[in-house]
């Protein structure tokens, strides 16, 4: 038998048309191969060698002959197709040539009623059923695939007289069918053991929760409402059609309704996708449940041959009229027709009767079908002035939201978790209850699409025609949002491309979107999962072949595109990986992966540019991937250095530039090798607090060497570890200039990456440096940032002329940014500005809280260079607020994550430490360590560390009763705190001087 292209149904030989839906027979096109996911049924003899042995050979052979009969007769009513007899065995695959939803239901029904009918035909025998991913199409069989194996495997472990289906089937088929014990067997050319169930029984149909209220729907709902509130008022008949795709609430919303009608008749009627004499199956349904036949002796009679109480037949016409007369005379009533895309033709023009000739009788025929079914039937309810249709959209987001608290009751629920199951269910009811099923099976508590979501999918988009199935299929390829040009560059012999998009926006499959290609008409996928569900039905190798041809299409197409390097890479990189998974390597995969690396490197390095730290570590990293380590650029390792360096992963930066430096030694390759050194001086500056002593002759050997061979690259790489240097000397206008150099070089020589790092450093130093607080203020308005560290410097910034809310708004901006981009480091090493900020606000308590998070977010990253000034930072606080043994300690941590000659930490710890033990009255101990602290200070020029060192010193001089001495350091840092326009710190000095004279004058 050959297949309507247009619902899938079987058509008798010779059929000229589809007995179902109408449409003419097409010739059919030649198979082509696809994958699906399919059930797969194996049933065999058991004893067969004992049978031949006790049967006459004649005899035998006319059994196996009615054995096969019957077997394939059951298993092709029930939807399957037999592909072919080994032996004694029958081998049936359902989901082929079309996909249904209940393929799996279909099985276990079929094996059923094949194990019950052996018996019958003299024959003992065994079943084994399994569902998986196969290809189909291809010439030699209906399938092929693990899925095959696995099921012929399950019929030889049966029993006789048992059927053993594998978990896959489980999974689909639910709480329709009633199992066994769990097994697990070891099977033929399995690594690992299998779980089987056997098969009891199959009569119930797979359930849906309906124990939450149902959200949203309040227009649809008084739609309805309205309707039935018509009826009765007019005394009419309604027809209300309620269109909506699988699982977004058709059933659900009008079961709502039906709920509140107290009491009055209410008949349903449900179309079946498959089975015998189901035209009528509905009405029957819908007859039994009123219980009761016409008073017209004529229409009785027809019910009573629709029911087969009477051998007297009767037209389509006569049962239309009777049923028409029954509910007339059974009005008020409602009458409800669920899933009528699955209707034949004879009982649509039945319901059609009875919506345009029932008089003065209120009913209200509700009929609930997806967007399909107007393919079928274009004309329905057309012109008819007593008749609504209503479209069921998607839950929102808000909606979504609520259905899902309402679904989990008191559980837990990660809100990245809740994220995921919103975005991926799109506001589909159904997908948001089973994604929570599954996360509640799931080990790891993730989320995976629902095998009865995809097997729901598939049979949805095995009933398109195979132009338009092609149509979806090419537009997959470029993503959830596909553009018309790539369809047809994809398909250059499809004619007529733009109808039949417009065919799929009519069968809510995609619609129209904002193109971003000039010129063009770009449409999206009304749900991911559809587009996922077409993709997957491709070929891999035929994938391979559609992402290649695209991204060669969109490079002609798509100069200006913002993410082309991305978007491109991505294209070249499936089509290389799509032929490695097929063995196919050569000179033409080589290739796709080097295209597909640079495109990804250049993505790469745009991402961290905007400071897209995740971004940037995944898009290398794929870079990396598709090439040998031998053959992986210079740029992209370093880049991959910065990139780890960025999200906080500072042990695998320093694991790629030591790898990087010695492969590069390896080949003799000094240039190499010490650019390698320098991206791994950059981050063991902070995530091994190296020296700077120990860093300084790398530095100077690389500025000598890459001078000499005019590298400008390697120049800025060794300009912008000579800027760390001297951020950690304390000497911001030597580290500015080394800045600009680094820059500069970068400019010249294509190092965007570390330009744009040494950029954005330039900000420190006028934070920090001997600039005033106004004309640093000024720098940062004519070089504004978007990333974290912009904002983090000017709330320092406006903490030293006293505007606190203004300088913690911009830490919360600075924190959030870094959260976003994804910069781990960054984001914990932010708590050293806020705890800076809130020092000068007098918020010790504060400032202890920002400064402790920070150390122990540092401390997990591996991070020692922030650690240390944070940890300082944290025991300035602590000693403030009295907490003397606390504080020590943090000296202590500060001391032993800091470099030795690293200024700014050297003088926190004697700082601290000197008001402490002046606090205990060990006063020459104290004075000792606060001078100590000053001399730190002496050579740099960091006015305000500079300052607060003095500023502490008078305050260990005051403790030991010397005020003039202490005055005198006063004066100084005052001076100090004036050139810089730091009014928080002269406040502070000028608060400490009253102090002292009132001392003296007491």
């Amino acid at each position: 038998m050959s297949v309507c292209a247009a619902c899938g149904h079987e058509i008798p030989e010779n059929g000229k048309f589809c007995p179902e839906c109408g449409a003419p027979v097409t010739p059919a096109a030649a198979p082509r191969e696809q994958r699906k996911t399919v059930t797969v049924l194996f049933c065999d003899v058991a004893g067969s060698t004992e049978l031949g042995e006790s049967t006459d050979p004649e005899a035998l052979r006319a059994m196996l002959a009615r054995y096969f009969e019957r077997m394939k007769e059951i298993v092709e009513r029930h939807g399957g197709s037999v592909e072919k007899f080994i032996g004694d065995a029958v081998m049936a695959v359902f989901g082929v040539p079309v996909v249904h939803e209940d393929d799996a239901l279909r099985a276990c029904r079929a094996a059923i009623e094949m194990r019950e009918a052996l018996p019958e035909l003299g024959i003992r025998g065994r079943i084994g059923l399994n569902t998986g991913e196969v290809v189909t199409g291809t010439e030699e069989r209906l399938a092929t695939g693990d899925a095959v194996n696995v099921a012929a495997r399950l019929e030889q472990a049966a029993e006789p007289g048992e059927v053993l289906i594998g978990a896959g089937t489980v999974r689909l088929v639910g709480d329709a069918v009633e199992l066994g014990a769990e097994r697990r067997l070891e099977l033929k050319g399995k690594a690992e053991a299998v779980t089987a169930y056997p098969l009891l029984a199959a009569a119930g149909e797979v359930s849906r929760r309906s124990d939450v209220p149902i959200v949203g729907r309040q227009r649809e709902r008084r739609a309805l409402d309205d309707a039935w509130e018509r009826v009765r008022s007019e005394r009419a008949c309604h027809l209300f059609t309620l269109l909506g795709a699988a699982g977004v609430g058709k059933s659900r919303l009008t079961a709502e309704f039906v709920a509140s009608l107290d009491g009055l008749p209410v008949v349903r009627g449900r179309c079946l996708s498959y089975g015998e004499g189901i035209t009528y199956w509905p009405l029957v349904e819908v007859v039994l449940q009123l219980d009761r036949r016409p008073s017209d002796p004529g229409a009785a009679a027809a019910i009573a041959s629709l029911l087969g109480e009477s051998e007297e037949p009767a037209t389509a016409d006569e049962i239309a009229w009777a049923f028409r007369k029954l509910l007339e005379e059974s009005a008020p009533v409602v009458c409800v027709f669920d899933d009528l895309h699955w209707a034949e033709p004879t009982f649509l023009d039945l319901v059609d009767h009875v919506a345009d000739w029932s008089r003065d009788a209120p009913i209200l025929l509700v009929c609930i079908a997806r967007p399909e079914f107007l393919d079928r039937r274009p004309t329905w309810a057309g012109g008819k002035l007593n008749a609504t249709t209503v479209l069921l959209e998607p839950l929102t987001a808000a909606e979504t939201d609520e259905l899902i608290e309402r679904l989990l009751g008191e559980a837990p629920l990660a809100e990245p978790l809740r994220a995921r199951i919103r975005d991926a269910a799109e506001g589909n009811p159904l997908f948001v209850e089973q994604m929570l099923a599954m996360v509640e099976e799931s080990p790891n508590g993730d989320v995976v699409v629902p095998p009865t979501i995809q097997a729901l999918l598939a049979a949805r988009l095995d009933q398109l025609e195979a132009a338009e199935r092609g149509v979806l299929e090419r537009g997959s390829v470029e993503g959830k949002i596909f553009h018309r040009g790539g369809v047809e560059a994809l398909g250059p012999d499809e004619p007529d491309v733009p109808t039949k998009l417009m065919a799929l926006v009519r069968k809510e499959l995609v619609r129209p979107d904002r193109t971003q290609l000039p010129g063009d008409d770009a449409f999206r996928f009304r749900h991911l999962l559809i587009r996922d569900a077409a993709y997957d039905g491709l070929p891999k190798a035929a994938r391979a072949e559609l992402h290649e041809r695209f991204a060669r299409w969109l490079q002609a197409q798509g100069a200006g595109l913002v993410e082309l390097d991305e978007i491109l890479g991505y294209h070249f990189e499936q089509a290389h990986r799509y032929r490695v998974e097929l063995g196919v390597g050569g000179d033409e995969t080589d290739e796709l992966a080097r295209k597909a690396s640079k495109r990804l490197a250049a993505a790469g390095e745009r991402a961290l540019i905007r400071e897209d730290a995740r971004g940037a570590c995944v898009l290398l990293e794929r870079a990396r991937a598709l090439v040998p380590v031998e053959e992986r650029p210079l740029e992209l390792e370093i880049q991959m250095v910065h990139a780890r360096f960025d999200v906080g992963d500072l042990a695998e930066a320093l694991v790629v530039a030591d790898e990087l430096a010695a492969r590069s030694r390896a080949d003799r390759d000094r240039s190499a090798e010490l650019r390698a050194l320098l991206a791994r001086a950059f981050v063991a500056h902070l995530a091994e607090a190296t020296k700077l002593a120990e860093i300084r002759p790398l530095v100077d050997e690389a500025i000598a060497f890459f001078g000499e061979c005019g590298n400008d690259a390697g120049l800025a790489d060794a300009w912008l570890v000579a800027s760390e240097n001297e951020l950690g000397a304390l000497r911001w206008r030597a580290m500015a200039l080394a800045l600009e150099r680094a820059v500069d070089h970068g400019k010249r020589g294509g190092n965007r990456i570390v330009a744009h790092i040494a950029e954005g450093h330039r900000k420190p130093p006028y934070a920090y440096g001997p600039f005033p607080v106004e004309e640093a203020l000024a720098f940062f308005d004519e070089h504004p940032s978007a990333g974290s560290f912009h904002p983090a410097f000017r709330g320092q910034l406006e903490a030293m002329r006293g505007n606190f809310e203004a300088a913690r708004d911009s830490l919360r901006l600075a924190r959030e940014r870094a959260r976003e981009l994804g910069n781990r480091l960054a984001e914990a090493g932010h708590s050293m500005q806020e705890a800076e900020v809130e020092l000068h606000a007098g918020d010790a308590e504060r400032a202890a809280e920002v400064a402790l998070e920070g150390v122990a977010a540092l401390d997990a990253l591996g991070e020692r260079g922030w650690l240390s000034t944070v940890a300082g930072h944290a025991a300035e606080a602590l000693y403030r607020l009295g907490r003397d043994e606390e504080a020590w300690q943090l000296t202590v941590k500060a001391e032993e994550a800091g470099a030795a000659d690293d200024v700014i930490t050297q003088m926190l710890i004697l700082q601290v430490r000197a008001k402490l033990l002046s606090r205990r009255g060990e006063h020459a101990e104290a004075e000792r360590l606060a001078r100590e602290a000053v001399a730190w200070g002496e050579p740099t020029d960091a006015l305000e560390y500079k300052a607060s060192a003095l500023r502490d010193l008078a305050i260990v001089l005051a403790a030991d009763g010397r005020p003039d001495e202490a005055l005198a350091a006063l004066d100084q840092a005052q001076t100090l705190y004036e050139e810089k326009g730091h009014t928080v710190g002269v406040a502070r000095v000028e608060q400490l001087r009253a102090e002292v004279v009132a001392t003296l004058e007491a």
